[in-house]
C-alpha cells in the first residue's frame, strides 16, 4: 500500500458512516461506565484550578515518537513548570524532592500502566552559607563551584509483577541555565546530563534538566479564540523565550511492547503523571514534612484535553483521575465547547454531535493507525512503534496525519507536531468526511514551529533560554 493510500485509510476509518460510528460510541460509553471509577483510586500549562498553585508538579506536555536516529527505540519526552523565566533568580527552578515524576505504559490495552517509569530528585546546597546557585564559574556537573545540586533515581516499576528495578542511583541533573558568567558553557553541561543504563538485552537512556519549552502556541486563543473577526495569518509564540524542566527516556521498543516483542504487538499507550505523599505539615521552624501514601495531582496525554475539552469544574477531578476511569467526561469528547464556540465568533457551523471522530483521536487511537484491538477506552497517547520515522527531528510534516505523515500526530507526538492546529482541525471536523485535504476553511493561530530548532541528538529539545539574556522573548 503507497503512503498516500495508507493516509486516505486511516482517514475514512475516522469517517465512518454515522450510525455505526454512534453505536460504536454507546459501547464505548457502557464499557467506561461499567469500569467505573473504583474506591481509592483517584498539553497543559496551569490548566487547572488547583495545579496552578504547585508548578513543580505540573505536567506541560508529552511527546511519544520512534527516533529517526534509532528506529528500534521510544523516546519520551515530558515536561514541568511552565513559563520559566530564564532570569528566575536566586532559586532557578529546582524539581521536587517530595514529588514523583512517572512515565506511564498501557501495552495491554487496557487502560491501565503495565509499566511505569519513576524519577525521583534529591537536592543540596554545597554551601548553605551563601545565597547564590553558582559560586564560580561552573564547568562540570560536579563542578565545586556549582552550589545547588539536584541528583534522582531512575526505577521502572513492573505493575503486574508488583515490581520494581533501580535503574540509576543518584544520576546528575542539569541545573537551570543561570547565565554565561556562572556557566560559560551550558552546553557541555546540558550533554553531561545523558546517562546511559542496562535496559533488558539494550541501553536505556534518561535525561533530566532545564530546556527551552518545546510546544508552541498563540496563547491569546484563550482571550475569547482572538475575538474575531478570524484567525490571523501570522501569530506570536507567546511560549517564545521560556522554559521548562524536562524530562527525557529512550529505551528499546523491547522494553515497551507487551512480551517484549514490538512486532506482535506494536501499539503502545502513554502518559505522564505526578504524584505528592497525600499530607504535608507546615512547621513553625520554617520545614516541611510529608507523608503517607503518593497521591496524583497531574497527568497529561493528548496535548489539550484538559486544558480546552474538560470544563473548569471537573479539570482538577481529571488530574486525580486514571485513563481506566475516563468514562465520566466522554460526554466533553463526543460533544465539545471549542466547536460550538467558533461558530459563535466566526460563523463556521459545528459538526453533529456525538462527535466519534474524536473518540478514536482522543481515547481509542484511530482504526488503522493505532489502535489495538479490543482497546479499552482511555485518554493517553498511543503510538504505533512499527510506523517508522519519516524524517529526522524538526522536520516531519507539522500536521501529523492530517499532513500525509502518518509518523506524526495523533500517531505519537513529535516535538515538531503543530498540534493546535490539527486539534483545531479535527475539532471543526476534518476527520468526519469529505477530502481532509481540502478544508474550506483552514483553521490555525498562526505559529508553526517552535522559536528555536530542535537537537539531532538525544535528548532533543533545544538548550534553555539563558538566564543572562537581557531579552529572551
Amino acid at each position: 500500500m503507497t503512503r498516500c493510500k495508507e493516509v486516505e485509510a486511516v482517514i475514512r476509518a475516522l469517517a465512518r458512516p454515522r450510525w455505526l460510528a454512534a453505536a460504536t460510541a454507546l459501547a464505548l460509553a457502557f464499557g467506561l461506565w461499567h469500569l467505573g471509577p473504583r474506591s481509592g483510586r483517584a498539553s497543559s500549562h496551569r490548566e487547572a484550578p488547583l495545579i496552578t498553585d504547585d508548578p513543580k508538579a505540573d505536567n506541560t506536555d508529552v511527546w511519544a515518537f520512534v527516533p529517526p536516529d534509532r528506529p528500534d527505540a521510544v523516546t519520551i519526552i515530558g515536561s514541568w513548570i511552565p513559563l520559566e523565566e530564564p532570569a528566575g533568580g536566586p532559586n532557578f527552578y529546582p524539581w521536587g524532592d517530595d514529588v514523583a515524576y512517572d512515565f506511564n505504559i498501557d501495552n495491554d490495552h487496557d487502560a491501565r500502566a503495565d509499566i511505569v517509569y519513576r524519577w525521583v530528585f534529591s537536592s543540596r546546597y554545597r554551601d548553605p552559607g551563601t545565597f547564590l546557585y553558582a559560586t564560580g564559574p561552573v564547568g562540570s556537573l560536579d563542578d565545586p563551584d556549582l552550589n545547588f545540586v539536584q541528583t534522582y533515581d531512575l526505577s521502572v516499576i513492573d505493575m503486574d509483577a508488583h515490581r520494581t528495578t533501580l535503574l540509576l542511583d543518584d544520576a546528575p541533573a542539569v541545573p537551570s541555565d543561570v547565565g554565561a558568567a556562572s556557566m560559560p558553557d551550558y552546553e557541555a553541561l546540558f550533554e553531561a546530563g545523558v546517562t546511559a543504563f542496562d535496559q533488558g538485552e539494550g541501553t536505556g537512556l534518561s535525561w533530566a534538566g532545564q530546556s527551552d519549552d518545546a510546544f508552541f502556541l498563540d496563547l491569546r486563543v484563550f482571550d475569547f479564540l482572538y475575538g474575531g473577526p478570524g484567525f490571523p495569518e501570522a501569530g506570536d509564540d507567546t511560549l517564545a523565550g521560556f522554559n521548562v524542566n524536562t524530562i527525557a527516556l529512550e529505551v528499546p521498543q523491547e522494553s515497551l511492547a507487551a512480551g517484549g516483542d514490538p512486532v506482535a504487538n506494536p501499539i503502545i499507550g502513554i502518559w505522564s503523571s505526578t504524584s505528592r505523599r497525600g499530607t504535608r505539615v507546615l512547621k513553625a521552624d520554617g520545614t516541611q514534612r510529608h507523608s503517607g501514601n503518593l497521591v496524583q495531582v497531574s497527568r497529561l496525554g493528548m496535548p489539550l484535553v484538559n486544558e480546552v475539552v474538560i470544563p473548569v469544574g471537573m479539570k482538577d477531578r481529571f488530574n486525580a483521575s486514571k485513563p481506566q476511569n475516563d468514562g465520566q467526561f466522554l460526554s466533553f469528547v463526543t460533544d465539545p465547547e471549542v466547536p460550538r464556540l467558533i461558530e459563535a465568533i466566526f460563523g463556521i457551523p459545528a459538526p453533529a454531535t456525538p462527535r466519534d471522530d474524536l473518540v478514536s483521536v482522543f481515547l481509542t487511537g484511530v482504526d488503522g493507525l493505532n489502535q489495538p484491538a479490543a482497546v479499552v477506552p482511555g485518554e493517553m497517547i498511543r503510538l504505533n512503534m512499527s510506523i517508522a520515522p519519516t524524517a529526522a527531528i524538526g522536520e516531519g510534516d507539522p500536521l501529523g496525519v492530517l499532513g500525509g505523515d502518518l509518523a506524526g500526530y495523533p500517531n505519537g507526538r513529535r516535538l515538531e507536531d503543530d498540534v493546535i492546529d490539527i486539534t483545531l482541525r479535527a475539532a471543526e471536523g476534518e476527520l468526519t468526511d469529505g477530502d481532509p485535504f481540502d478544508m474550506d476553511v483552514i483553521l490555525g493561530d498562526g505559529v508553526s514551529a517552535n522559536d528555536v530548532p530542535f537537537r539531532s541528538g538525544f535528548p532533543y529539545v533545544a538548550l534553555p533560554h539563558r538566564g543572562s539574556d537581557p531579552d529572551p522573548h
